[in-house]
């Protein structure tokens, strides 16, 4: 009896000393220790530092190395979100698109880490999420950003913290000159460069693969995937690329030139009466924010993290060459003030675009009030949504040698009628978060839920999103200008119904770009 009992112990000892290697895992910087979910089949990071916090001297740097520790440090709940003017529900973003509750810092370089895997030899692929916000806003710590899901669909889940606004993009001429690049500006890429050389070093002890590591985004989040397909930096960081609703191929895009983005903090440093970088890190990152409301916050050519304009990159096919999977949300267009008068429209249509002006008025026409409403709506769609999705597409298949693969997510929410497919609507469905999502789920939402996340599992074990028992889903050709429609009561490739819009906005393109 004696014999057996010790047996015993020596089994629970052996299943203890399992469990604890499991929970405690060995990074570049020391061990860390997370939690499990309630099904005890998921370990959860959060929290982990890959960087040290962009404070003091370190504000607007480039993301410096994580300072060792000792011991095991406990990564059982999210950092700080960086710093940002409160989050306050609004329209249809409801509190799980929003960080309502969660702590606001300067100090917040770390990343999540969901995975389900049992050992650090499993080698499964990675998603990393970046978050959206306009490069304003956002944080890692949105309930619809939960990997859980994911990572027992078979891949390890990682979301990441960049800092944003004037803390994630000034750009100036004092801090071009202390930089050893002669650069500025985009310390919000720098960051998610950062989480990815982290992901390189330590996703294996976490059961990952780093030479399958898919980048995913939705939004400014998307914006951020594209620069970094299009930044020599981020090279061999990622082998697949996921650009939900954003990029920057238009030639009045939302990328600044270092000129014009150094002026712009020379504007900000006069506005907060500093004479120089070094008051302005002496101040006190609220009173900053604070002031940085009129501040124009986003992606600066700077010659280092952008060399030059992103279209002109994969015009000259010096992107990263992996795998894309883009698209867009059929109603989430954008039109800001009160609408003009027939006349009005017309008269600035010739203003903006001269002798395209017939042309313009033909596929966004504006005879009546209801038609200024719905082109102005579409026009914004198209401009920063799915006209840059369709050209990154294009662009991918025609100058890379990795496929691509587009989709127009239609699907209207149960009780978002009024807001149709808005922007972000998509995510909690590629995400497999429904869940913290508080809608009245039908069936069919689930169904859809299971489809369009099994596409994005797959896209990023692969590089391709098909698999059995799922809708096929034909990688984009331009000869037949077809999208993936995702709906409840479809999934299948069909031809694009806006490609009147996106053929007038490619020759307006060409125009501002003064293609010959």
């Amino acid at each position: 009896m004696k014999k057996y009992f010790s047996i015993a112990l020596l089994f629970v000892f052996i299943i203890k000393a399992g469990a604890q290697k499991n929970d405690v895992v060995k990074t570049d910087a020391g061990l860390v220790s997370g939690i499990t979910n309630a099904d005890n089949n998921v370990h959860i990071f959060k929290g982990i530092p890959f960087a040290a916090p962009p404070v003091g001297d370190f504000r607007w740097k480039a993301p410096q190395p994580v300072q060792p520790w000792s011991g095991v440090k406990k990564c059982d709940a999210f950092s700080a979100s960086p710093m940002q003017g409160k989050p306050v529900p609004f329209m249809m973003y409801t509190p799980e698109f929003l960080i309502p509750e969660q702590p606001i810092s300067e100090d917040c370089l770390y990343l999540n880490v969901w995975t389900a895997a049992k050992s650090s030899k499993e080698k499964r692929p990675v998603i990393v999420w970046i978050y959206g916000g306009g490069f304003v806003s956002g944080g890692s710590a949105c309930a619809i950003y939960d990997g859980e899901n994911l990572a027992k669909k078979g891949v390890v889940f990682v979301s990441v913290n960049y800092r944003v606004g004037v803390f994630g993009f000034l750009a100036h001429p004092e801090l071009t000159k202390e930089s050893d690049n002669n650069a500025s500006g985009n310390y919000a890429f720098l960051d998610q460069v950062a989480a990815l050389q982290w992901v390189q070093k330590n996703i294996a002890a976490f059961g990952g693969d780093p030479k399958r590591v898919t980048i995913a985004g939705q939004s400014a989040g998307s914006f951020s995937v594209n620069a970094l397909m299009a930044s020599p930096l981020a090279k061999g960081l990622f082998q697949r690329a996921i650009g939900e609703s954003g990029g920057m191929f238009n030639a009045d895009g939302r990328a600044l030139t270092l000129k014009v983005a150094e002026e712009n903090g020379n504007k900000f440093m006069q506005s907060v009466h500093a004479n120089s970088i070094g008051d302005m890190r002496k101040m006190s990152a609220e009173d900053l924010q604070k002031a940085s409301a009129s501040f124009s916050a986003g992606p600066v050519i700077d010659g280092y993290v952008l060399p030059t304009d992103v279209y002109d990159i994969f015009n000259d096919a010096k992107q990263n060459d992996v795998p894309l999977l883009t698209g867009w949300n059929g109603d989430e267009g954008f039109s800001f003030g009160k609408d003009p008068s027939p006349d009005e429209y017309k008269a600035n249509a010739v203003k903006q675009y001269g002798d395209l002006s017939d042309e313009f008025l033909k596929v966004f026409p504006g005879n009546t009030a209801e038609e200024i409403k719905k082109s102005q709506f579409n026009l914004g769609r198209d401009n920063i949504f799915s006209w840059q999705a369709y050209t990154w597409a294009r662009m991918q298949s025609s100058k890379g040698k990795s496929k691509a693969y587009l989709y127009q997510f239609n699907h209207v929410s149960p009780g978002e009628e009024k807001w149709g497919a808005f922007h972000t609507s998509e995510v909690p469905y590629a995400l497999h978060t429904l869940h913290t999502w508080n809608l009245q789920w039908t069936d069919d939402d689930k169904k859809l839920e299971d489809i369009i996340s099994s596409y994005w599992v797959n896209f990023a074990a692969t590089g391709n999103p098909n698999g059995a028992g799922l809708p096929e889903w034909d990688s984009f050709d331009e000869n037949k200008d077809a999208v993936m429609v995702l709906n409840v009561s479809e999934q299948q490739t069909k031809p694009i119904t806006a490609k009147a819009e996106f053929d007038f906005l490619d020759k307006y393109q060409a125009k501002l770009r003064g293609d010959k």
